[in-house]
């Protein structure tokens, strides 16, 4: 994780900042592995109270392009349906456009910027996905 983590960000996140993030509560790691068992890509998800952030992901630059990022944030999406919250959030550098990309096909809506966010004075697009919630009912 750490070698994608390098090779996809200009500050990568450190070892302990990956640990401190398994230990956190609400913290909901996802690894997507290779048939091989090799690490193809990562998301970090957070859970805070009804909704949710995805903190950090990455696949590793190999292995882009193979639907790999598609699943790790379609796990993510699956994830807030199936415990009931009803958001799910995350920042994008604004120079990321297939992350971008993505996001906006898989239904995220830019909601905000923080201007000069990053490092080099990238601004981070804030992008919003109101998860729908299907209430059972019986018919009458």
């Amino acid at each position: 994780m750490l070698e994608i983590e390098s090779a996809s960000f200009p500050r990568p996140w450190t070892r302990r900042h990956f640990l401190d993030e398994m230990d956190s509560p609400g913290s909901y790691p996802m690894v997507a592995l290779t048939a091989d068992g090799k690490v193809a890509g990562y998301l970090c998800l957070k859970q805070v109270l009804d909704e949710a952030e995805i903190l950090d992901v990455a696949v590793d630059p190999a292995c882009r392009g193979c639907g790999i990022g598609r699943a790790l944030v379609d796990w993510a999406v699956a994830f807030c349906r199936g415990h009931k919250l009803y958001l799910l959030c995350l920042e994008v550098r604004v120079g990321n456009h297939e992350a971008i990309s993505l996001y906006r096909r898989l239904g995220f809506a830019e909601v905000g910027r923080r201007k000069n966010y990053y490092e080099n004075g990238d601004d981070a697009i804030l992008m919003d996905l109101s998860i729908a919630q299907v209430e059972e009912c019986d018919a009458v």
